[in-house]
């Protein structure tokens, strides 16, 4: 098949963990003996762009996507025709090449970019987080997970004190996103990372139609992961890997505060990453005992994973379907995270039985690390590339097949 991705996250010099889904997914379609390009951001393409990523095929500057605030910020509310004119705009630069594919599958943030395409194009999405129907995408709000399903609340996401103007203009951007959308996934195929974000989006828009949808886990090269790991040696009794983007709704603040004085005296807590809380609680937290590390290449954080005593995904908002989770499950190593978003439906990836701990808060969350690091650190055996069902390999047949359909 002749496929075209699309996907403004894409090049980058950091990829973040859609960026990484659409390369990985890529590079495994191009092994596989399918025909691959990626068209994305042409501000920020260069000859390099497809090395850059670590795409083995060619990368096509497709659209400018500077200037995307349209001063939303400065106003206090969301703007009801910013949105719809991106996708649109997006959407005019794949189907101008639309006839060169046998498919477009576009991986981004404009959910409704679907309402743009003809009906007649073989045009797949898919939806990596709750920006199906969360203009923000984590339906995270003031530090904790937001439930609201009436669209007039969103407000208070673009403004502190909305007053009834700015909440009527926000209500309705929100109201004509989810309309859209709804639209677009009955129009055109979707794929939901996880059966969490399908359910999510029927619980805010019920009775939309998402007859044409299908679940597919996120996944992770594992051959590439399992090559990362080899030379990281026998894991370390209390190094305990924590790695994401330090940011809003992640859990690093929480985690760290919770962990404080409550882990055994030989633990060591690795913090890798970067974000914009960062250096601040690398100032309160920083010591021995906690050691932060700042971003490093996917292969370095694979090799710290893989000699970890212990994996901890802290995130506090509703994480759809985590590669950090997957990575650390084929890796062989305990992984802990909280029991919300798509957690839970990643437990049929276990190396072992309980190697993935869901707790019901942070504090047990730090409860059971304790427990598990007073136990020795074993290696325990990976799963064989066949019975890694985690790895894109196996997810592959699923999305070739919905291709076809």
């Amino acid at each position: 098949m002749k496929i075209l991705m699309v996907s403004e996250d894409l090049p980058g010099e950091q990829l973040g963990g859609l960026a990484k889904h659409v390369v990985t997914l890529s590079n495994a379609l191009l092994e596989a003996g399918h025909q691959v390009d990626i068209m994305g951001r042409s501000d920020r393409a260069h000859a390099a762009s497809a090395a850059e990523i670590s795409f083995q095929g060619r990368f096509i500057p497709g659209f400018d996507f500077r200037r995307v605030g349209w001063k939303e910020t400065q106003l206090g509310f969301f703007n009801p025709a910013k949105r719809p004119w991106f996708a649109a705009k997006v959407a005019r630069a794949f189907t101008d090449r639309a006839r060169d594919y046998d498919v477009i599958h576009y991986h981004g943030h404009l959910p409704m970019i679907g309402l743009y395409v003809d009906p007649a194009l073989n045009f797949v999405q898919t939806r990596h987080d709750q920006g199906s129907e969360c203009v923000i995408h984590l339906r995270f709000k003031e530090g904790a997970v937001c439930t609201e399903t009436d669209s007039r609340a969103c407000a208070g996401c673009a403004h502190p004190m909305p007053g009834a103007l700015r909440t009527a203009l926000s209500g309705h951007a929100v109201a004509r996103y989810r309309g859209e959308t709804a639209r677009a996934f009955a129009r055109h195929k979707t794929i939901f990372v996880s059966d969490f974000l399908r359910r999510q989006f029927l619980r805010t828009v019920p009775g939309a139609d998402l007859s044409r949808a299908r679940v597919i886990h996120n996944f992770i090269n594992y051959r590439k992961l399992a090559a990362y790991s080899d030379a990281a040696g026998a894991p370390r009794d209390g190094q305990v890997l924590v790695a994401g983007r330090i940011d809003t709704g992640k859990g690093f603040a929480e985690f760290l505060a919770a962990a404080r004085g409550r882990l055994p005296p030989h633990a060591q807590v690795l913090v890798v990453g970067d974000g914009p809380l960062r250096a601040g609680l690398e100032a309160q937290y920083a010591s021995a005992q906690i050691r932060f590390l700042g971003w490093q290449p996917n292969p370095e954080v694979v090799a710290l994973a893989a000699a970890s005593h212990a994996c901890v995904v802290p995130s506090v908002w509703e994480e759809p379907c985590g590669t950090t989770i997957l990575e650390a499950l084929a890796l062989g190593r305990p992984c802990l995270a909280l029991a919300r978003g798509g957690n839970p439906e990643l437990s049929v990836y276990e190396s072992s039985p309980g190697q993935l701990r869901l707790a019901t808060s942070m504090d047990a969350l730090v409860v059971q690390l304790a427990e598990v690091l007073a136990q020795p650190a074993t290696a325990q055996p990976r799963p064989g590339a066949a019975g890694a069902g985690m790895d894109v390999f196996q997810a592959l047949p699923k999305i070739v097949e919905f291709y076809a359909q």
